[in-house]
Formats: structure tokens, sequence, C-alpha cells
């Protein structure tokens, strides 16, 4: 990359997910400027402005990424002690890629736009992998012109990236997609517990069930995980409940009945009080192999 085209880009929260997609933004050669909770990780610590605060964060950088686990933390970053709001100036840019509550993120959004800066939120989808492999899928809310000015640097994260509608339209497609992604690893764990109780090999089912209607990146990705046993996270189950809290909380907004969401929150919750909260989503196989009284295959080790 040039030096013109070098922008000054902020990061707050360099977890799991943040650090390999700011690390994207850094080797594409922006000047980065970064805060987080803890230690700053390598490259980060040589290879960019380690700031001391949020508000430096956003003095500093034109437009600011940030990537926290809920909506407080979003809260706390843009207007808390030290945070965003306060070093903004007219023109910059704020992109949210946490995963949080729509309604809020609307409110944050009407707050950041009048200081007379630019708001989009774009949670993203994909995992640890696909924030490593800059695969990402990015479901955007904003005006068309904000968006046009991130879209680049969004394009160094990911590869599905969707203007979904105004701000916080973002935030309601990423919920829509918890949806689908906790029902459908909550019907691949019934299967697959099934199947094992009745004496398949499990791995034998799922590689038959790759080649039919029933096979998806689930079934592929955390079918696998189930069976091998491969709980590490990718994406924890406790950040997987608050998404459902969302879907259900919007839904008794909006008088919408989502029953099958309501399941796989228990399942979730099954998972947490088993003490399996931290562990990837695909854990959630572990409430149905609780009630079943029978694991899909035994426990490495």
């Amino acid at each position: 990359m040039t030096q013109t085209n070098a922008q000054k880009i902020g990061f707050i929260g360099l977890g799991i997910m943040g650090a390999p997609m700011a690390g994207h933004l850094l080797d594409a050669g922006h000047a980065l400027f970064v805060n987080t909770r803890g230690d700053v990780p390598q490259p980060f610590a040589s290879r960019a402005k380690v700031c001391a605060s949020a508000t430096e964060v956003a003095r500093q950088a034109d437009i600011v990424f940030i990537m926290v686990p809920d909506t407080p933390d979003v809260e706390k970053v843009l207007f808390g002690e030290g945070g965003v709001a306060a070093g903004l100036s007219k023109g910059k840019v704020v992109v949210d890629c946490s995963s949080i509550d729509p309604i809020a993120t609307k409110d944050f959004a009407q707050r950041i736009i009048g200081l007379g800066c630019g708001y989009v939120d774009a949670p993203v989808s994909g995992g640890e992998v696909g924030a490593k492999a800059a695969s990402l899928t990015i479901m955007c809310g904003g005006d068309e012109g904000t968006f046009g000015r991130v879209r680049p640097l969004l394009e160094k994260m990911g590869k599905n990236i969707t203007l979904v509608g105004n701000v916080g339209d973002g935030q309601v497609c990423k919920v829509a997609n918890q949806i689908i992604v906790a029902l459908n690893i909550a019907a691949v764990g019934e299967a697959l517990v099934f199947a094992s109780k009745a004496g398949a090999d499990p791995a034998k089912v799922r590689q038959a069930l790759m080649g039919g209607f029933a096979s998806s990146r689930i079934l592929e990705v955390h079918g696998e995980r189930m069976i091998k046993r491969t709980f590490a996270p990718g994406f924890r189950i406790a950040l997987h409940q608050k998404d459902l809290n969302l879907a259900l909380q919007g839904a008794r907004a909006l008088g919408v009945a989502l029953p099958q969401t309501a399941s796989a929150a228990q399942l979730m919750n099954a998972c947490s009080a088993l003490g399996y909260g931290q562990e990837d989503h695909s854990a959630l196989v572990r409430a149905l192999e609780a009630m079943a009284q029978h694991p899909v295959a035994p426990d490495a080790g």
C-alpha cells in the first residue's frame, strides 16, 4: 500500500476476534492506534501505537473500530470515562463490529452522529476461523456514504459484506444469523446423539449426511467438533447465550413467537449450569448428551 492510501485507524478490543481483524488492517499498511483490556498482544505491541484510553484512540484515528463482547461494553467504550466520544472531532467515523442490542445501537449512533461523526454497525459472523482467514460475513447498518468510506477497510477483514439498511439493521441481521446458527447446532447435536445411542458410528453418519440435503456448514464444522470433542472456543456458549437473549427480548417487544430459539437458549443455559459456558457453542451437544445419558463420543483423554 502506498503512503497516500494508508489511513489512521483505531481499533479497540484485541480479543479472540478483534486481534486477527485488526491484524489484517495492520498488514494492509494502515497506521493503527489500539486499546484493549489486559496486555496488548503481538504484533500490535511492536507495530501499532498503543493508546492509554479509547479517548486517545479517537483523537489519533480518523476511523475507529470497536470489537468488544456486549452492549454495556460498547456503551462504556463509547461514552464512559476515557471513552471514544470524548476524543472525536467532526468527520470521524465509528464502526462497531460487536454483536449487541439493535435498539441500543440506534441510540449510540444518534449520539455519535450528533457530534458530527459517522456511525456504522458492522457485526460479523464466521468466528475465530473467519477472522483469521479474513473471510468474515459482515452485516452493516448505516448511511451509504459512511458505509462507502469504510467498506475498503471491511474488505480487508471479510468477504461477504452487505449494507443491510439503516443504523441498527446490521445488528438485526446478526441476531437473525445467531438464531439460524443456534438451531442448526441443536439439530446436528440431536441427530448425532440419536445416531450414537442407536449404535451407529456418528462419524460415518455425518459423512453420509454431508452428501445429502441435510448437509450444512454446521454439520461439517460443528458436527466434527462434537465427534472429535474439540470444544476449544471459536465462539463461546456464553456469547451465543447473550445473542439469543437479544433475540428473545426483541421478539417480546415485537410480539413475535420464537419457540425454537427459546428451546436452543434453554440448552445453552443448561450447558452453562453444567460448567461449559466458556466452551465453543458446538458444546451445546453436551446438554443433549446429559439428558440422554450418552455422549456422541468419549471425551479425549
